[in-house]
């Protein structure tokens, strides 16, 4: 059972809401072979850490917690959270960016 008191947050402090594309991949379909059934969004986004951002999924995941995306939505103070299913990250020359797989 998921321990949802105590979520990983993947946090985006300010700025516009990010861009969510469909996640085409083949394998994303069994990452929802689930009672609970949602589709599927790739979220990418620079960022100064990504391992360090991967590691604190990959532990919570470890640790039945839920890892999530919080954001602002582009009204102002409001905010939202997403589900982090899937995480990588890759080097670039602005410096990392962050691939999130989210559960919509």
């Amino acid at each position: 059972m998921i321990n949802e008191q105590n979520p990983a947050y993947i946090t985006i402090v300010e700025g516009p809401p990010p861009d969510f594309y469909d996640a085409p991949d083949d394998w994303t379909g069994s990452l929802m072979e689930c009672n609970n059934a949602a589709e599927v969004a790739l979220c990418e986004m620079r960022t100064f850490n990504g391992p360090s951002l991967v590691k604190r999924c990959q532990d919570a995941w470890r640790e039945d917690r839920p890892a999530r995306l919080d954001f602002p939505t582009g009204e102002p103070g409001e905010r939202e959270e997403l589900d982090i299913v899937a995480v990588r990250w890759e080097k670039v020359d602005e410096g990392h960016k962050l691939f999130l797989w989210l559960r919509l």
